[in-house]
């Protein structure tokens, strides 16, 4: 597991382990879920409350199917969002957004960025 903080190099890890974990969740015919990625992640440590704490930061239910992370990438940032902000115990409002945004465009380098403003600055 990646040592979880507020910054780019952390956030290019956790996208791509969003990919993996999808792809493992699909050959055990499981559920790609919130609960499911962080019961995998974070073994003992995702406990209800964390997995509550977590669910209520990003407003999506733990049981919800979640779409690829390379196609719908905003519910995905979300969660990262929340699980960074509760990991790190500060506020879901002080994760660096422009980190997150920019790690999506490296590690999923021809899907469309997030924030299709910001394409121009990350380009240059």
């Amino acid at each position: 597991m990646v040592k979880i903080e507020n910054n780019q190099e952390c956030f290019v890890q956790l996208w791509l382990m969003l990919g993996r974990t999808r792809r493992l969740l699909r050959a055990h015919y499981k559920r790609f879920c919130i609960r499911r990625v962080l019961q995998l992640w974070f073994d003992g440590e995702a406990n209800e409350e964390f997995i509550w704490q977590v669910c209520n930061l990003c407003e999506q239910c733990g049981w919800d199917e979640l779409p690829p992370p390379q196609l719908y990438p905003r519910p995905h940032r979300e969660l990262l969002r929340a699980i960074v902000a509760a990991r790190t115990d500060i506020s879901y409002y002080r994760v660096d957004l422009k980190a997150i945004d920019a790690a999506y465009s490296i590690a999923y380098p021809n899907s469309t960025p997030i924030n299709i403003n910001k394409k121009k600055r990350l380009k240059s």
